[in-house]
Parts: C-alpha cells; sequence; structure tokens
C-alpha cells in the first residue's frame, strides 16, 4: 500500500498530508498557549481593584464565556471586518436560531476546520487508500477539490434551509398566537402579559414563534421600550405579517387606539390570509401533478394500446418476407 510514496507524486501527497497536519496542531497550540494563567489574572484584580468599585463582580461576569473565547485570536480573520457586513452575517445567524454573541466567528471557524478535515480525508483517500482509482487527473481533481468545497459551503447551505425552516414554522403559527392574544387582552391581560402568556402557551407546538416571543416579553420586562422591541422582532424574523403586525401595535399605542380592535382585525386577516395560502397550495396541486400523471400513466396506457398493433403488423411483415423468400 505505501509502494506509492515512492514517487514524486506520493512525496507531493505525503508533504500536503503533513501540512494539513502541522496546521491544526499549530492552531490547537496557539489557542492552548493564550488562556490566562487564573492566578495571574486575579493577582491583577486585586492589585487594580478600589474597595467600593463597581467592577467588582465583573471578573466573575466574564469568567463564565471564557470557553467560548477560546478563538478570540482569530476573529479577525474569521469575523467580516466591515461593519456592514458583519451586521448583516449576525442577523442571519440570529434568524437562523443562533443568538450567541460569537456565533458568526464560530460559524466561520466550522467552515474552515470543515473544509480542512474533508481535504485532509480525501488526501488520505486519494493517494494512500485507492490510489489505483485515482491514476488520472481527471479523477483525482474534482476527488481532492469536491469534499474541501462540501465542508466549507455545506454549513452555509444548512444555514440558508434552516432560516426557511423556522421562517416557515413562524408564518404557520403566527395566526394561532394572534387568536390566543386577543383571547388574552379581551381577558383583561395587558399586551406585554398577553405576548408573555402566549409564548408560554405556543413554545411546544411552535418552538421559533415562542421563543420569538419570550425574547420579546423578557427584554419588556428588563426595561426596554415595547415599540423598539417589536421593531426588534420584526427585523429578526424578517416575515411580512411580523413586519404588518409590529405596525399596527405601534400605530395602536402611538395614537392611543383601542389595542384590542386592532388584534380582532388583524387577527381575523391573517386568519383569512392562510386560508389563501392553503387554497394557493392546494391550486397548485394538480399541475404539480401533471408530471407524475405524463410519466405514469402514459406509458403503461400507450403501450396497451399500441403494443397488440405493433406485434400484428411485425408478425405480418415476417410472414410476408417469408413467403417472398419461398
Amino acid at each position: 500500500m505505501f509502494e506509492i510514496f515512492d514517487g514524486p507524486t506520493g512525496l507531493i501527497a505525503l508533504a500536503a498530508l503533513g501540512g494539513t497536519v502541522m496546521l491544526g496542531l499549530a492552531l490547537l497550540t496557539l489557542i492552548r498557549s493564550e488562556r490566562p494563567d487564573p492566578m495571574q489574572k486575579f493577582s491583577q484584580e486585586a492589585k487594580s481593584r478600589k474597595p467600593g468599585s463597581r467592577d467588582q463582580g465583573k471578573g466573575l461576569r466574564r469568567g463564565k464565556g471564557r470557553e467560548i473565547k477560546a478563538l478570540d485570536n482569530f476573529s479577525r480573520f474569521l469575523e467580516p471586518e466591515n461593519e456592514k457586513e458583519l451586521s448583516t452575517a449576525r442577523q442571519r445567524m440570529i434568524q437562523a436560531g443562533y443568538h450567541g454573541k460569537h456565533a458568526v466567528r464560530d460559524f466561520a471557524a466550522l467552515q474552515f476546520v470543515l473544509a480542512l478535515t474533508c481535504l485532509a480525508g480525501s488526501l488520505l483517500v486519494v493517494f494512500v487508500l485507492f490510489p489505483e482509482q485515482f491514476d488520472s487527473p481527471i479523477t483525482m481533481g474534482p476527488a481532492l477539490i469536491a469534499p474541501m468545497l462540501l465542508g466549507y459551503f455545506g454549513p452555509r447551505r444548512w444555514i440558508e434551509s434552516r432560516i426557511e425552516a423556522r421562517k416557515d414554522e413562524i408564518l404557520s403559527g403566527f395566526p394561532d398566537a394572534l387568536d390566543m392574544m386577543l383571547i388574552c387582552v379581551e381577558a383583561g391581560q395587558s399586551l406585554d402579559q398577553s405576548i408573555q402568556r402566549v409564548s408560554r402557551e405556543i413554545l411546544d407546538a411552535y418552538p421559533a414563534l415562542g421563543e420569538e416571543l419570550g425574547a420579546v416579553g423578557e427584554q419588556v420586562k428588563a426595561g426596554r421600550e415595547r415599540s423598539d422591541v417589536l421593531k426588534d422582532l420584526a427585523k429578526r424574523c424578517d416575515i411580512s405579517d411580523i413586519t404588518s403586525f409590529v405596525t399596527v401595535m405601534v400605530q395602536a399605542s402611538t395614537y392611543g387606539t383601542s389595542i384590542t380592535d386592532a388584534l380582532r382585525v388583524f387577527a381575523a386577516e391573517m386568519r383569512d390570509k392562510r386560508i389563501m395560502r392553503a387554497e394557493e397550495k392546494a391550486n397548485l396541486l394538480p399541475t404539480k401533478m401533471t408530471l407524475g400523471t405524463m410519466m405514469f400513466t402514459v406509458p403503461p396506457l400507450l403501450i396497451i394500446l399500441i403494443a397488440p398493433s405493433v406485434v400484428g403488423i411485425m408478425t405480418d411483415l415476417n410472414g410476408g418476407n417469408i413467403a417472398t423468400g419461398m
């Protein structure tokens, strides 16, 4: 098996594999070497701390996130330097359900690690395990490049699919949430209490919508303005129905109109839109079934109708040729 390393191609493969392994070990060594000494950190804090200072508990609060700061030294390479691009990337991670502070950095690190791992695996397969199957550049090139591209772009495709799944889930459960919210408001609860109650009740059926409404309730409870929290909700979800709901609630709160009436009208509209979406899917069903019907129904029908005639014509032609030859 190791005769492949006698030629120049084998030496190149061995050097590439060794370089990949050394790069991974160097990254691990650098991450571990940059961890601060806990005793040194406590001594520095003790020297710089003043009695009665408000920052006495900050060191302990920072210590809770020490395990997720291993990639801080590589954040310049893993995160976009442009603030607008970084904000857009964070927004997409939030829409996918990852609300961590370093979600963008961790995602970029995951892409890098998966690409290197797939490259190392493809080198091992092509040059060590099955070298006789990849003896030409035509087969060797795709076998080396395709796994690396899959490891790099696969997580991005996963994020996009997760965003679409969460949007569909939120859109499906939003009319039910509005009905429950209307019931709570008509029962005498405030809008903030209604949002918190609905977030708890709907969490099992629609987890994504429950999480978003729960975040709204917690932020309002923490003291933020309701209008700002609702606008953040519309920005996170990026759904037209949520944006319309936020606009209606902000306008009702601004102009002093009845929130109950606004909720009742908007909930009825959302129910009508859900029925319209269901009817649209039902109307598209015959169009989608046409191709399947043509593929699986027309060929057997043609065989049943035309096959006897074809067999009869071939029999007559063969009989005529035989009679002519005699």
